[in-house]
């Protein structure tokens, strides 16, 4: 496939994204999935036998009575090369087949997950993506019995991926603009950007006489807030005395660069009411700063004034349409299935805007570490770092974007659990683990299981079922942040990557009861005393609580600390904690009393 789909459908555009309307019967109300993922402990490495140990042991623990039910094969599993078009077993290491696999997981009550990717190639090579091959990928998964599948973003043809050539973003920014012209039914006009032209959204902007940076930003890496426009357009109002189509000739230059690109989409209107009357690329110029003249774009305009809109949001309508095409070939398959799709683009097309028409969750960022175990290695995580190889990286961004998940959309995720990687002491994993359960993150363990024993430190943190409780409650509202000691006021939404900090996250409960979380998000002590009343709940959250008056009005409130088990009853109208250890946390459970 050398260019992307054409869209015929509005309903895959950038413009429907905020209608709330799933794609191909996306079914809705999963809950977080939980399970163990392959990856974090034995990259590409994994084999049958590993899996199954994996599978057995998660039964031996109980595991799969707390909620761990998926066993997730990730990367390395499949042959380098397709078999007559279609996806193959690797001989050595799944010898019996996938199938046989599938059976004996299933066997033990739990569900079988695989992985692939909407590129050529999965990222550890493998020239088995499911691009170009939607259909049949989806009917073989049915076929091995498949319940979960991960689908990853390396070699992405259309997208300055991870492996791809940078000069793909020709797909994925418009080129340079300077002026427009409009003519037809004794009208004609010309408007120069820098007089006429108005830049909306984010991202794009005025370079002299130019317009530039047209497009969506990546957001694989840390650098940018996921809250707010991702995207920038180039906008001009024209205002004409008859309905009717009208010429669009565009004065641009093209690039192969982040920021100037070949492809535009023209569109007239905004929303429902808009209209796209190009969508492709326009013929490269010399350079960048090399203006020429488009031919002709005939568009549509009515009596009165008209938004023209110059912009390309190709980077998320591709990526939708390639997750979609993988969602319809299920339909097609069996119509009645229930496959968990798990949308692991690394954030870099702004999942959260789009990934609710046909995800159950999707990656917010890149990967949470690069430094996977293997048969013996246990790899190593960290809590915090510049880029995404971290708790932290993960946790900054996913803490402000609880109002992208639930369960009518899906969930954010900031990647698989690190608990058991070096690194990780043991009031990491505690908080680490919290902080995923408050956010309604999926709970994929990473670590090999035969190294946890019953009763064991590890095991103590991810059996917590008052935890697993939060993640798993049936009103499926993820956390948020309502106090930061560095953003007292816009805490909810503000984007803080200063760790130096305590964060207060509170979470609704479908028995009525909130969830208050107090992290330490730095490696140092935090002596100073944070404290928390019912008021500041209600106003951040009030809308969520399912008995907003029983808790705000109540005189006395039963308060357990969730990691010992303590009850208390609190007459007075706060809750405290006056210091917090390094990366620690105090999690309760706030139930008004009477309820």
């Amino acid at each position: 496939m050398e260019r992307p789909v054409v869209i015929t459908e509005n309903k895959y555009r950038f413009d429907d994204f905020t209608n709330g309307k799933v794609l191909h019967n996306k079914k809705k109300n999963h809950l977080p999935a939980m399970g163990w993922n392959s990856w974090n402990a034995f990259g590409s490495g994994n084999t049958q036998e590993l899996t199954k140990a994996m599978a057995d042991k998660i039964v031996e623990l109980g595991l799969d009575k707390l909620g761990y039910k998926y066993i997730v094969l990730d990367d390395g599993c499949y042959k380098t090369e397709r078999v007559n078009g279609q996806l193959a077993n690797e001989q050595v290491k799944f010898a019996d087949g996938f199938k046989s696999l599938a059976d004996y997981i299933h066997a033990k009550g739990l569900k079988f997950g695989m992985y692939n990717d909407v590129g050529t190639n999965l990222c550890a090579g493998a020239a088995v993506g499911t691009c170009g091959h939607e259909i049949d990928d989806a009917k073989a998964y049915i076929e091995w019995g498949v319940d979960f599948i991960k689908v990853d973003n390396c070699y992405y043809p259309w997208d300055n991926a991870t492996f791809s050539d940078p000069e793909n973003a020709r797909y994925t920014y418009a080129p340079n603009i300077k002026k427009i012209s409009v003519s037809g039914n004794g009208f004609k006009g010309e408007y120069d950007v820098a007089g006429s032209g108005v830049i909306t959204g984010k991202g794009a902007f005025i370079k002299d006489d130019y317009a530039t940076g047209i497009g969506t930003f990546d957001g694989t890496g840390p650098d940018n807030t996921p809250v707010g426009d991702m995207s920038g357009e180039l906008e001009f109002t024209i205002k004409v005395d008859k309905d009717g189509e009208y010429d669009l000739v565009v004065t641009y230059a093209t690039g192969r660069e982040v920021g100037v690109g070949s492809w535009l989409e023209v569109a007239v209107g905004k929303k429902e009411n808009a209209e796209v009357f190009y969508d492709d690329f326009l013929p490269e110029t010399p350079d960048t700063e090399t203006f020429i003249e488009s031919n002709k774009i005939t568009i549509k305009l009515k009596a009165g004034e008209n938004s023209i809109r110059l912009m390309n949001h190709r980077r998320q309508e591709n990526t939708l349409c390639s997750y979609a095409a993988l969602l319809e070939g299920f339909n097609k398959a069996d119509k009645d299935h229930d496959v968990i799709l798990s949308i692991c683009e690394w954030g870099k097309t702004q999942p959260q805007n789009w990934g609710y028409k046909v995800g159950d969750s999707w990656r917010i960022l890149n990967d949470i570490t690069f430094q996977v175990g293997a048969d013996g290695d246990p790899g190593k995580g960290a809590w915090e770092s510049d880029y995404t190889t971290s708790v932290m990286a993960q946790y900054n961004k996913a803490v402000i974007m609880d109002e992208f998940a639930g369960l009518s959309k899906g969930w954010n995720d900031p990647d698989m659990l690190m608990i058991g990687m070096d690194g990780m002491d043991d009031t990491m994993c505690k908080s680490h683990f919290a902080m995923w359960c408050m956010m309604n993150s999926p709970l994929m363990l990473g670590l090999d299981l035969r190294r946890m024993e019953k009763g064991d430190k590890w095991y103590q943190i991810i059996s917590n079922e008052d935890l697993i409780a939060l993640n798993q409650d049936a009103l499926g509202v993820q956390a948020k942040r309502i106090y930061s000691t560095l953003d007292k006021e816009h805490s909810d939404t503000n984007y803080i990557r200063d760790n130096n900090r305590i964060d207060v996250l509170a979470k609704p409960l479908a028995d009525g009861s909130v969830a208050v979380t107090f992290v330490n998000c730095s490696k140092s002590k935090q002596k100073e005393s944070v404290v928390i009343d019912p008021e500041l709940i209600v106003e951040k959250i009030g809308d969520k609580i399912c008995n907003k008056q029983a808790f705000e009005n109540a005189k006395r409130y039963t308060v357990k600390n969730l990691w010992t088990g303590e009850e208390t009853i609190e007459n007075g109208k706060s809750f405290e904690v006056s210091s917090l250890e390094a990366c620690d946390n105090v999690t309760l459970k706030i139930t008004p009393v009477g309820i």
